[in-house]
């Protein structure tokens, strides 16, 4: 199995930027596909980002195309998460994933490890 911690949120100003990481041990990184998923008070969790074992192919939520992105470091066991140009509606526990899989996968329950998740706050 592996371990999966979350680090980087934080309050920020609408406009701005934060960078997510996520920090794996246990089992290869490598062999795991990675997601990135978010959850508001009193909504879904719902996907936000996906990147293959390799790194080579990637997939972004509509809602947060072109200000987001996904990518890894296998060497370093992490993946990130860099969010720029952020508005109050992407507020959420966000939570990174994985899964002992090639690809990836854009539905919460098709990932079998998860972090403990990290706040991101946006203010207006």
């Amino acid at each position: 199995q592996v371990q999966l911690v979350e680090s980087g949120g934080g309050l920020v100003q609408a406009g701005g930027s934060l960078r997510l990481s996520c920090a794996a041990s246990g089992r290869t990184f490598s062999s795991y596909a990675m997601g990135w998923f978010r959850q508001a008070p009193g909504k879904e969790r719902e996907f936000v980002a996906a990147i293959t074992r390799s790194g080579s192919n990637i997939y972004y939520a509509d809602s947060v195309k072109g200000r987001f992105t996904i990518s890894r470091d296998n060497a370093k066991n992490t993946v990130y998460l860099q969010m720029n140009s952020l508005k109050p509606e992407d507020t959420a526990v966000y939570y990174c994933a994985a899964r002992a899989a090639p690809n990836y996968g854009l539905n919460h329950y098709e990932y079998a490890y998860w972090g403990q998740g990290t706040q991101v706050t946006v203010s207006s």
